[in-house]
């Protein structure tokens, strides 16, 4: 049997495996948008994290040494397909398994490791991710949170924001400014930070879709041990490059996820008297057909990873996925608002797809708005010269 064969079948029977399990465990209670927001949601989804890990599924990519499974991005896209196919609840701990952890692994030393790896893979710390500022997004560089020495601790002072999950979080995997004197890249640190530390405030930013997953971070003489500093102290901008490479790459979405999103837009052409209208039958093809793409431009990004490890060409991944997103939704609200005219349409149905559409949005933004992410593919990927300023 050839390699490529062998591989096919073990999927098969990774997928099989995945699919019964979940079908087995996924907790009813947290499936659908309404579940997350009760007032339990964060302590039951933390359970159910645990479930996971007590069933070996809690970091499938991690490897063996740090309490995963190894395994590839074939695998890893199997489990997030299934995962997506029950619709079991999103992972609670995202940050700490796909960002936090994977960087400990590469620049944490060995006591680092120790010490916060297993928590994170039990749900037992949940963190966030405090990178941007007021006046340093898509110019990481420009964040201003100072962290001064004092002995063998950092004062820390400063905001962040659009921190989520900042509420619930235990840690936070901050970046803040330990050199005034260094040029821009440099003079910068990775550092965590306990979020019950003192002089920590957390308010949640109402958003414009009523949620609020979104957070401001202010930090006051916040005292943190200079132990805690992710590789060496003023080379946090190479740590945060390779942090940011794992959150743009391969696993976090899955054509699945946009399936019903699909269906839903099918619905609704129907609904609202344009099943025969070529003009609404062309838009709803054209996602079908972006769906089918963004399928495949995954699965060759995988097979051209190695060991699931991914370069600047996950910049590709998060571009077409966000603009995709966006498109999809914008289309549904042309759809709603016809439906609605013709007192066709579910407000409550309507009243979801509005607030995922102000989020879809928001995906053009985070991980790196569009626009950076369209320099990386030029400069990086194209080989383009870089922009002249």
């Amino acid at each position: 049997m050839d390699a490529v064969n062998s591989v096919e079948l073990d999927a098969q029977a990774w997928r099989h495996e995945v699919r019964a399990w979940l079908e087995q465990n996924v907790p009813s209670d947290l499936v659908g948008a309404g579940a997350l927001a009760a007032p339990d949601a964060v302590q039951r989804r933390r359970e159910w994290e645990r479930r996971l890990y007590d069933g070996g599924y809690a970091a499938i990519h991690w490897p063996v040494e740090f309490g995963g499974r190894g395994m590839g991005a074939v695998h890893r896209m199997v489990f997030q397909e299934e995962y997506e196919r029950v619709s079991a609840p999103p992972r609670l701990n995202v940050q700490g398994l796909m960002l936090v952890g994977p960087t400990l692994m590469q620049h944490g030393t060995p006591e680092q490791q120790e010490r916060w790896l297993g928590p994170i893979l039990r749900c037992e710390e949940v963190w966030c991710q405090g990178f941007s500022e007021p006046d340093a997004g898509s110019d990481l560089a420009a964040l201003r949170t100072s962290a001064k020495v004092d002995g063998d601790e950092f004062v820390i002072n400063g905001q962040k924001i659009w921190t989520s999950g900042a509420n619930h979080a235990d840690w936070c995997f901050a970046l803040v400014r330990t050199n005034t004197a260094a040029p821009k890249h440099r003079g910068i640190s990775a550092v965590l930070i306990d979020m019950r530390s003192p002089g920590i405030e957390v308010r949640p930013i109402k958003q414009i879709n009523g949620r609020g997953t979104f957070c401001e971070v202010f930090f006051d003489d916040v005292r943190v041990p200079t132990a805690n500093v992710v590789g060496e102290i003023d080379d946090g901008w190479n740590v945060a490059m390779s942090a940011l490479a794992l959150e743009r790459g391969v696993g976090r979405r899955t054509y699945v996820k946009y399936l019903p999103l699909i269906e839903t837009l099918e619905r609704m052409t129907e609904v609202s008297g344009l099943g025969q209208d070529s003009a609404a039958l062309d838009d709803l093809g054209m996602h079908v057909v972006q769906v089918s793409k963004y399928r495949h431009h995954v699965g060759r990004t995988i097979a051209e990873s190695a060991n699931g490890r991914f370069g600047p060409e996950a910049s590709l991944n998060k571009l077409f996925w966000s603009e995709m997103e966006a498109a999809i939704y914008e289309s549904g609200m042309r759809l709603f608002a016809l439906a609605s005219a013709a007192d066709a349409g579910d407000s409550r149905d309507y009243s979801r797809w509005e607030a995922d559409y102000w989020h879809s949005r928001a995906t053009r933004i985070f991980a790196g708005s569009n626009q950076i992410q369209r320099n990386i593919i030029a400069e990086r990927v194209l080989g383009l010269p870089k922009e002249k300023r």
